[in-house]
This record gives C-alpha cells, sequence and structure tokens, in this order.
C-alpha cells in the first residue's frame, strides 16, 4: 500500500484548515497513514515531513511496517505528552492541528498548558474522510476478508448441527475465520436463534439451533487489516408462512436498495428505497435500525446508509446493505452484503446465495 501518498494527499489539507501540521492521535488513523499495527503511537504530520511518536516496544515492528518514517521512540519513564512537547517545539509549529474527535479534553488542556505559545486548532474528519474512498489495494484487501468470511461460514453450515449452542456456532465460525488466513472476527459474531433474532445485536447464548426452525447469522472476518461484514438467515426447520412473508419482503428491499446505489446518490436515498418498501409491506416501524455503513480498516466507518445522511456516494466508496425486520417474540430476518461503488454502478463484494430455498440447512 502507498502510504506516503495518503500522507501526501493529508498534507495538501492542511493549508486549507490553516495548520502547520496535523497531531494524529486516533490509532486507526497511524495505521491508515503509516501500516503500523500496533497501538499507543502517535503520528505529527507536517507540510514537510512526519514523525511517528512510540516506545521502545515497538522499535523493531514500526522498522518493519513503516520503512523510511522519521521515529521518536520515547525512553522508559518519559510520557507520550513530554514526546509531543519535544517534537512540536522542534518542528517549530506555531498552529497544531489536534483530532477533535478523538482527542480527550484532558489531553488537550495538557499540551494547551505544555506549548502556551502553540494554537491548538481542532479539526474533524481530516484523515476519516480520506478513508471514505479506498484504493485498489484497500479493495483488494476487503476482498480478501470477504472470501474468509465466505470460506468460514460454508465450512459451519456444512456442519450445523440442531444440537450445537448460538455460543458454539460463533466460536467455530471465528475459528474458522483464522483456518483461511484472517487475523481475527470484524467483530463478535451473532448468531441468534428464533424469537433472540428480534435483537438485532444479539450476544450468542446457550440456546440450541434446533430450538427453533431458523437462525440469524452475522459475521465478518478482519484479514490483519480490513473487514468484512455479512449476514444470512438459515432455516434448519420448516419455512412457515410468515418467515417467507418477511424473508421475501427483506430481500426484496435490500436488491432494490442495492440497484440504487451508484456514484452521485445521496447515502439518505438509498436508505429509503429499501426503508418504503418495508413500510409499504407493513414493517415500517420494525426496521429499527440504518441500512448501512461503510467498511475498512473499522467495520463500522462513514458513510452511512441512513436517514437523513446527505454524504454523496463516490467510486471506492464501500458500504453494507442490510435491511431488517424484527418482531418480538417472534423473531428478525437481515439480509448484509458488503457493495463497492465503483465508477459506473456498483458491485456486489459477497457472494453467499440468499434465494428463500437458498436458507434452508439439510
Amino acid at each position: 500500500m502507498d502510504f506516503q501518498a495518503r500522507r501526501d494527499r493529508l498534507r495538501k489539507t492542511l493549508k486549507k484548515a490553516g495548520v502547520d501540521a496535523l497531531l494524529v492521535t486516533d490509532f486507526t488513523n497511524v495505521t491508515y497513514l503509516t501500516g503500523f499495527t500496533g497501538d499507543d503511537s502517535y503520528l505529527l504530520v507536517r507540510r514537510d515531513g512526519e514523525t511517528v511518536l512510540s516506545d521502545p516496544r515497538y522499535t523493531t515492528q514500526l522498522g518493519e511496517e513503516c520503512p523510511g518514517v522519521d521515529l521518536n521512540i520515547r525512553p522508559p519513564g518519559v510520557a507520550m505528552l513530554q514526546a509531543v512537547v519535544r517534537v512540536v517545539r522542534a518542528a517549530k509549529i506555531g498552529r497544531l492541528g489536534i483530532e477533535g474527535d478523538s482527542m480527550t479534553v484532558g489531553l488537550l488542556n495538557q499540551i494547551a498548558e505544555k506549548l502556551p505559545k502553540v494554537e491548538l486548532v481542532p479539526t474533524s474528519d481530516m484523515v476519516e474522510g480520506l478513508r471514505l474512498i479506498k484504493d485498489k489495494d484497500e479493495v483488494e484487501r476487503l476482498r480478501r476478508a470477504v472470501w474468509q468470511a465466505e470460506k468460514a461460514f460454508a465450512v459451519l453450515r456444512s456442519t450445523l448441527r440442531p444440537e450445537k449452542t448460538e455460543k458454539e456456532v460463533a466460536d467455530e465460525l471465528e475459528y474458522q475465520f483464522r483456518l483461511f488466513g484472517a487475523k481475527d472476527a470484524s467483530f463478535p459474531s451473532i448468531v441468534a436463534v428464533g424469537p433472540r433474532a428480534a435483537l438485532p445485536h444479539a450476544t450468542p447464548g446457550q440456546n440450541r439451533i434446533g430450538e427453533d426452525d431458523f437462525v440469524l447469522i452475522d459475521w465478518g472476518a478482519n484479514d490483519g487489516l480490513y473487514c468484512s461484514d455479512l449476514t444470512r438467515m438459515l432455516v434448519t426447520g420448516k419455512i412457515s408462512p410468515k418467515f417467507e412473508r418477511i424473508y421475501k419482503t427483506v430481500l426484496e428491499a435490500q436488491t432494490r436498495a442495492i440497484a440504487a446505489v451508484r456514484p452521485g446518490v445521496l447515502a439518505h436515498d438509498v436508505d429509503n428505497v429499501a426503508r418504503s418498501y418495508i413500510a409499504k409491506a407493513g414493517f415500517g416501524k420494525r426496521f429499527r435500525h440504518g441500512l448501512g455503513h461503510g467498511l475498512g480498516l473499522l467495520v463500522h466507518e462513514s458513510p452511512r446508509l441512513a436517514v437523513k445522511n446527505q454524504t454523496i456516494l463516490k467510486p471506492g466508496m464501500v458500504v453494507t446493505v442490510e435491511p431488517g425486520i424484527y418482531l418480538p417474540g417472534w423473531g428478525g430476518v437481515r439480509i448484509e452484503d458488503d457493495v463497492l461503488v465503483t465508477r459506473t454502478g456498483h458491485e456486489v463484494l459477497t457472494s453467499v446465495p440468499k434465494r428463500l430455498e437458498d436458507t434452508v440447512v439439510g
């Protein structure tokens, strides 16, 4: 990945923001700009260069992951605040941008006290704005994360047994991620049987798969940097008329929403496509979350496909499309795919079958 190009793009925004440098304190943003996968490290991006501020635990790792980047390794006993003060003073920075969405008020006040002659300028989304648009390398990492998730799910489905608990299924799924090369799960996997599927973020428990006719599984793989996110329904018993009606409603809403994904479209308009269809089917009050979210280094990031979100979709954005209907006491149905916005429309990165007949296990 061309991390230098990312830092150069950020540098171009410094002048517009009216700052001499940006102190990047969000660890995910540090990773995006350098490739460093550790934590407890900051990045000072100046108009003429950059410096990673870290500690001796990461000296070798930084050398391997961030070749060519200037390092300031603070010795034991020297706090990060002291390192920041030294580096900022040495760079003779007059106006320092800080990440207002991640820096604590406490740290801001400490820096202001130590650097009274430096004007601290809160900024928002300077790095996150760059992260919105994925480059080719990022898209390939996302494809890999999708592949790992789908391969793991295929194994899980082939070995699914009614006596297994939700937690056992979730644990097995995450084990399979790693067998296919993933570093970890993108998030704690959701496995929810029957009525528990009415909880959009249900925690897997001791309910057994065979206790009801269907189960909701929401999962994703982290390939080491980038995250995938999918949801499918599996029918382990009979397809009831109620399940069929709700499933087909959600599937059609998702199909229509995915078809609406293209450059120039507002995020809330895509959300409205699915939301209005579900409402016309009589389940409007049962769709209780946004249609989707961005994917990248985090499993939940911008842009959001949600009511009132004015983000204009652009090529390179990757979003989930995941409408759902949730009925307390009965259960819920959600279907989710990962979608890349292309120059001419969109590409669905995920490929797990989702026709009604594809849900049946056995």
